[in-house]
């Protein structure tokens, strides 16, 4: 198996001259005008070892090693000989600047949703911004599906042997929910596999106008992105001088591609109630509707953005355990 990075970006060296920052984002990353960029390694990593009595398994499989695309796959250990399971595409968060397959937080996450709805996720490490500027995330996804698809037909992965590839989801939360989307709208016009239903957390979703949630929002322990924050995620992530009424930003802009397209496919929206995206959220799964998408949302009452991977607050572990039963409903109804 090829070597698998594990980190993106800079985590131990430093830009001699911090008065050259002309992005940042918390402590996450830091942008230079020289355009040097650091991540430092605030969130800890985790390897592919999952705790003893969780009846789960996890891999690593590097897909591309020029382009350091891998994908980090769970699957129950206590799976059922005469039966397959579903398939689930992840990706991770982090306004398509920061975050990893590896990152502790999803690792934990991801091999309970593996366990609870019993299924196979297959969590992909691509490629960030601004480095890497959309679509790049976008084709990483695409070439997961191509992967999987060759897979399908060769069964050399032992993990993907007990996979019912006709159940194939997509999902992410954040930048991973909107990365879910455009993968699933360019499988629309190339179906290569055309996924069963799309899950989407907290969906990052932008545009010029201000929406209620967003004038309003207020900076809490219980949300993990502010305004600010998403401005500054999407000057680093789109295409230099892009507004954020692009169609990958903002997919109700005039000239966005249609939405109909997402008829052929289930959408699940998790929508958490203190967000500063709840509007724009819930504002997407009224429009999937209106043009004939089968489309539910679910809102999460007193949690913030990206409340499943933070847990730094009480109400946020009950929320998850609500979350996890909605998905494992919709993934295996």
């Amino acid at each position: 198996m090829a070597t698998i990075s594990l980190s993106h970006g800079s985590t131990s060296l430093h830009h001699p001259d911090n008065s050259s920052v002309v992005e940042k984002i918390g402590r996450l990353i830091q942008v230079h005008k020289d355009g040097y960029v650091e991540r430092p390694p605030i969130v800890p990593h985790a390897t592919c070892m999952v705790p003893s009595g969780l009846h789960v398994e996890a891999t690593d499989v590097m897909i591309n090693k020029f382009t350091n695309l891998w994908v980090r796959m769970y699957a129950p250990t206590n799976k059922h000989v005469s039966s397959k399971l579903s398939l689930t595409v992840y990706f991770h968060g982090g306004g398509f600047c920061v975050g990893s397959a590896s990152w502790a937080c999803y690792h934990d996450f991801l091999i309970n949703l593996s366990r609870v709805a019993s299924c196979v996720v297959v969590s992909v490490n691509y490629r960030l911004a601004p480095e890497n500027q959309l679509p790049a995330a976008y084709d990483d996804g695409f070439d997961v599906i191509m992967w999987l698809k060759q897979e399908s037909m060769k069964g050399m992965v032992n993990e993907l042997k007990w996979c019912d590839y006709s159940r194939l989801y997509l999902a992410g939360d954040s930048a991973g929910a909107n990365i879910a989307h455009h993968v699933a709208s360019r499988l629309v016009s190339r179906p290569v596999m055309l996924p069963k239903g799309i899950i989407l957390i907290q969906p990052f979703f932008g545009g010029e106008s201000r929406t209620v949630s967003e004038k309003h929002s207020t900076q809490t322990i219980n949300s993990a992105l502010t305004l600010a924050a998403s401005d500054t995620y999407w000057r680093l992530a789109l295409p230099v001088g892009s507004t954020r009424d692009h169609p990958w930003c903002n997919p109700l802009a005039k000239g966005a591609r249609g939405l109909s397209g997402m008829r052929f496919f289930k959408t699940l929206v998790c929508v958490a109630e203190l967000d500063i995206l709840r509007d724009r959220n819930l504002e997407f799964t009224r429009v999937l509707a209106s043009v004939g998408a089968p489309v539910q949302s679910i809102i999460y009452k007193d949690v913030g953005h990206a409340f499943q991977v933070l847990h730094n607050y009480p109400m946020a572990q009950t929320r998850t355990h609500e979350m996890m039963t909605h998905v494992k409903a919709f993934i295996n109804h």
